[in-house]
């Protein structure tokens, strides 16, 4: 009963297995993203909503104009493939006739 009072040491590194090893290690990266990932989200908390609002309101004007432009790019390349087709049949027509 005298050796539940008696605190565990923890094993060394050279009493583990490498994949103990492997799996402590990923334990510990794990933690350090974990604390930079908290940092990170302390830091957004404390920032003013404004200049939140600001950067999504900068990002959605950009993301408009990138829309816009592959709409357009898109109507110019069908444009280019059904003036290619009807020239294509009018080729074909001229040929035949």
């Amino acid at each position: 009963m005298d050796t539940i009072d008696q605190p565990t040491t923890p094993p060394q590194p050279e009493d583990l297995t490498p994949l103990e090893q492997d799996v402590l290690d990923e334990y510990e990266r794990l933690a350090e993203n974990m604390k930079r990932l908290a940092t990170q989200l302390d830091t957004l908390a404390n920032k003013p909503a404004a200049e939140i609002l600001d950067g999504l309101r900068q990002l959605e004007r950009k993301t408009s104009l990138v829309f816009t432009l592959l709409k357009a790019s898109v109507y110019s390349i069908v444009l280019q493939q059904e003036i290619f087709s009807a020239d294509q049949e009018g080729r074909g027509s001229e040929g035949g006739g």
